[in-house]
């Protein structure tokens, strides 16, 4: 048995949680429903002018890595903070979940600070992120602990990191290390945006090194360039051997080597959608981990997504092992 069932890298973030109406959005340039990168300025013009707020520890592979330890997976996960307030926060909220996490904190007067994304909530529960990277921009391949990738049953790569000066060799160093030790590797698309800034990068780690694809349907039809969503399923489906792709409140598709099944959401209250990708992808990937079908991850994908969209946040807040029972998926 090896050490870790997951270890996921990402952007180590802290997230500013605050509602706002649809003219506030229009008001200050945001775009509905994606994340936007800003610089220090623009985040601190929109943190002046949002509302009352939630300071939560964040991250999209965080979040998914904090949801797989909050269901009992061993795990760690790799970003980068700076040893300040915000980073300290985000290390100690990330650890409080078991999960284990050591990269190597960025200095004081290194000149960029802890990111943050400040996420605005509007009345149907959409979120609109506005992300200023600060350090963990610079993850380099001296962040990626060899030993740790290699002990790891899965590493979880996402797709917002692909953004930095040494993310691709960083990314390189981590498949490396997992392919060699026999590990095998998960991506998230993350965002159609992202995809749209790095579609040839992901489009060689997707035909070369992925094992299971994360994305959803925004994600999927910007990755292949189509309208036809169809379409984009099977090609994704044809070149990796498991594809979970989520559609809102349709659910998830599922394809394993070809073979596509469809998974119906779970109803509930949308309060805030932030988080519902990445709790699909910390639930699917531990129910993986544990050797459950693709199916039955998917299910529990969805189940906990319609969890932690019920409440303001990204982490799960009810037991989601008594969840799973009670919906007999345990």
């Amino acid at each position: 048995m090896k050490p870790y069932q997951i270890v996921g890298i990402g952007n180590a973030m802290v997230d500013v949680l605050a509602r706002c109406d649809e003219d506030f959005l229009t008001e200050n340039r945001v775009e509905k429903g994606i994340m936007q990168l800003t610089d220090r300025d623009r985040g601190v013009e929109l943190y002046s002018r949002i509302g009352p707020a939630t300071e939560v520890s964040g991250g999209s592979a965080a979040n998914s890595i904090a949801g797989a330890a909050h269901l009992g997976a061993r795990t760690a996960y790799i970003g980068k903070v700076k040893d300040d307030q915000l980073g300290a926060i985000f290390a100690h909220d990330l650890r409080a979940q078991g999960v284990d996490y050591d990269t190597t904190l960025a200095p004081r007067d290194h000149a960029a600070e802890t990111g943050r994304c400040i996420v605005l909530v509007t009345p149907d529960g959409e979120r609109s992120m506005n992300t200023y990277l600060g350090v963990t921009e610079f993850l380099s391949p001296d962040d990626i602990d060899e030993r740790q990738v290699g002990g790891a049953d899965w590493i979880y790569l996402e797709g917002y990191r692909f953004d930095g000066p040494d993310s691709h060799a960083a990314f390189a160093k981590a498949i490396a290390a997992a392919k060699g030790a026999g590990g095998r590797v998960a991506l998230t698309l993350s965002d159609p945006f992202c995809v749209e800034r790095h579609r040839d990068a992901f489009a060689r780690m997707i035909a070369e090194d992925v094992d299971l694809l994360f994305c959803n349907r925004a994600e999927i039809l910007s990755m292949y360039r189509t309208d036809d969503f169809d379409a984009a399923v099977a090609r994704a489906g044809a070149q990796v051997a498991l594809v979970a792709c989520t559609e809102s409140e349709k659910g998830a598709h599922v394809v394993v080597n070809g073979a596509r099944s469809h998974v119906p959401a779970f109803p509930t209250r949308v309060e805030d959608a932030t988080g519902a990708g990445d709790l699909f992808a910390g639930a699917f990937l531990w129910g993986a981990a544990e050797g459950r079908d693709a199916v039955t991850c998917a299910r529990m994908g969805c189940l906990a997504a319609s969890e932690v969209i019920g409440h303001i946040g990204a982490r799960p807040q009810a037991d989601l092992r008594a969840l799973f029972r009670e919906n007999g998926l345990g």
